[in-house]
């Protein structure tokens, strides 16, 4: 099945798909204010789980991300090719789970929450307070992925795995404001903080079986493309196979998973595949500066082949100040927050397979998921403890702050 989806996807990967259904346009912020919580997207539950952004991390209401399941399947069990994707999105990257919901971000009036749907290789906005889809863009290719905000939070950008595509679209609207070309497989997508830039970085393929050290050429061609965020141009290709070899770490894959900023944007902290750790990247210089590794859980298996997507840590965030770094440790089943001055870890906090890192609303505590308990955990930034841990629902994944009215429990007749 899978050499079939490979196949399918570079029959397709010039196919751009443009059809969307038109909103109107945004209304104005609730009269009662907006209150700042945290989504936690249940990929595959296809919900989002919405809590407070600081504390306790109390659940403040729940929202159906894929309240036209029954209408998706129907398209896709419909077509041949859009089945096969959708049964190989299940068996590689889902393990064996539908993708329901990846990443989500609010609009600035907190109305509605736009979110990537692989399975249903799309992006949908939905109403808050009625739970119904405003509007949708279906991607290029076959699967939606990692999305990103713009600072002033009227765009959104959106990894479209198959087609090596970024779609920029208006937040409000659905509508398209622009493309790009990437590497193999992109996934993670940062602005900088100005808005000028847009950063993103391709992982290649990570569901194939070729995963010893030597054979990591066949993963596709992997870089951090940079664009002129207004008009989309390439200013700037990274190729860190390259820095690697420079720093003496030639057995190290160039697939760069999530990454963090410093406060100044100077430095650049990434996690690559099958690495239990991080690397630096000095920007203006253009190279590798200083390496990470953190402990290896004893009880991980060796067999690169059984760590999810090949991955081995994935998920990071860093403290509003830039002197923490809160690293997830997918595989080793821990998380810790690491000094980024000295590079020393904190206590290893233990987690069940946490696949991703954020910061709280008062910029305290890192937050992650622990997609293999389904609970979210925030752990103090100051002294690397546990503070407390939530159910969530199915496989939580990616966190992201965000706003909904400050009266809000969940759609309305839900």
């Amino acid at each position: 099945m899978l050499r079939t989806v490979r196949t399918l996807g570079v029959l397709a990967a010039a196919t751009l798909l443009t059809a969307f259904t038109p909103a109107p346009a945004a209304p104005a912020a609730p009269a009662g204010g907006l209150r700042e919580v945290l989504f936690v997207g249940n990929n595959w539950e296809g919900t989002a789980d919405v809590l407070a952004s600081t504390g306790d991390l109390a659940k403040v209401g729940r929202i159906n991300m894929i309240p036209d399941k029954a209408e998706r399947l129907r398209e896709i069990y419909l077509n041949p090719v859009k089945l096969a994707f959708f049964l190989g999105i299940r068996e590689s990257a889902g393990e064996g789970h539908d993708q329901f919901v990846d990443d989500m971000f609010t609009t600035p009036d907190g109305t509605a929450v736009v979110a990537s749907r692989p399975s249903f290789a799309d992006v949908v906005s939905i109403d808050l307070a009625s739970g119904r889809i405003n509007w949708r863009f279906p991607v290029s290719g076959f699967r939606s992925d990692h999305m990103a905000v713009s600072p002033d939070g009227t765009r959104i950008a959106v990894s479209a795995s198959t087609s090596n595509t970024v779609h920029v679209l208006d937040i409000a609207t659905g509508r398209q404001t622009g493309s790009f070309r990437t590497g193999d497989k992109p996934h993670e997508n940062t602005f900088t903080r100005d808005g000028r830039h847009l950063w993103n970085s391709s992982i290649g393929e990570v569901n194939t079986a070729l995963d010893a050290p030597w054979l990591d050429w066949t993963k596709g061609d992997r870089k951090i493309t940079v664009v002129d965020a207004q008009t989309f141009r390439t200013v700037r290709v990274i190729d860190m196979r390259e820095r690697l070899d420079a720093f003496g770490r030639k057995d190290l894959s160039d697939s760069v998973r999530p990454v963090s900023f410093s406060p100044d944007e100077s430095k650049l902290y990434f996690q690559v595949s099958f690495f239990g750790g991080f690397l630096e990247y000095d920007v203006a210089t253009d190279r590798i500066t200083r390496l990470k590794e953190l402990p290896a859980n004893p009880a991980t298996g060796t067999d690169r082949t059984g760590w999810v997507n090949d991955s081995r840590h994935h998920g990071m965030s860093m403290s509003p100040d830039g002197a923490k770094l809160c690293i997830a440790g997918t595989m080793d089943d821990y998380a810790t927050v690491v000094d980024r001055t000295t590079l020393a870890e904190g206590p290893l906090v233990p987690a069940s397979k946490p696949y991703w890192a954020t910061v709280s609303g008062d910029g305290t505590a890192c937050v992650i998921s622990e997609s293999g308990t389904d609970r979210v955990t925030a752990i103090d930034f100051a002294t690397g403890a546990k503070r407390v841990s939530v159910p969530v629902g199915d496989h939580p994944q990616r966190i992201r702050l965000g706003h909904v009215p400050a009266a809000w429990t969940g759609p309305a007749g839900r």
